[in-house]
C-alpha cells in the first residue's frame, strides 16, 4: 500500500535516506551531486526540511521510502523540486501521486501556477510532467527545460 508522508523536522533521517538513494540512482536528473549531500550531517538536514514554507514528502511503499517530492514557494508559484521514484515503485503511479499531492497543497497556499526545471534528456521525467499537465516554458540559462503548470484559470 502506498502512502505520502508530510515530512517534519524529526524525519530527516528518512529524507537523508531517500534523497541520498535518489542522488545515488539518478545523478543525471539532478543539478545538486551525491558528494554535495552525502556529508551532511543532522543540521543541513533538518534545515531543507523546516525551511520557511516548504512541503516536503515522502512516498512509503509496503514501510520503505521509494520516492520523494518537494515544493518550494517562489512569488505567487511554487517550484515542484527533487521528484523521484525508486526503481522497485516506477510505472505505479508514484509520480503522478507525488505531483498531485505538491499540486494540491500548492492550491491551499493560493499559489498561482506550479513551475519546474528539468534536465532535457531526462525523457522519462519530461513524460511525467506533461502528463500531469505542464507545459514547457522556455529553456534556462543552464540549459534546463522550464516548465509550467497553471493552477488558477482567471
Amino acid at each position: 500500500m502506498l502512502r505520502l508522508h508530510v515530512m517534519t523536522s524529526e524525519d530527516w533521517p528518512m529524507w537523508r535516506q531517500v534523497r541520498l538513494a535518489a542522488l545515488a540512482d539518478s545523478p543525471h536528473a539532478f543539478k545538486a551531486r551525491l558528494d554535495d549531500w552525502s556529508r551532511g550531517g543532522e543540521k543541513q538536514w533538518r534545515e531543507r526540511l523546516t525551511a520557511p514554507g516548504t512541503y516536503n514528502l515522502v512516498a512509503v511503499l509496503d514501510d520503505r521510502a521509494v520516492g520523494v517530492a518537494r515544493g518550494v514557494p517562489r512569488g505567487g508559484a511554487v517550484q515542484l523540486r527533487s521528484v523521484w521514484v525508486g526503481p522497485e515503485a516506477r510505472g505505479r503511479g508514484v509520480g503522478d501521486r507525488l505531483i498531485a499531492a505538491v499540486e494540491a497543497w500548492a492550491l491551499r497556499t493560493e499559489a498561482d501556477a506550479l513551475e519546474l526545471a528539468v534536465l532535457p534528456d531526462n525523457d522519462s521525467a519530461l513524460a511525467l510532467y506533461r502528463r500531469n499537465g505542464f507545459g514547457v516554458a522556455g529553456v534556462d540559462a543552464a540549459g534546463q527545460q522550464r516548465m509550467t503548470k497553471h493552477l488558477r484559470q482567471d
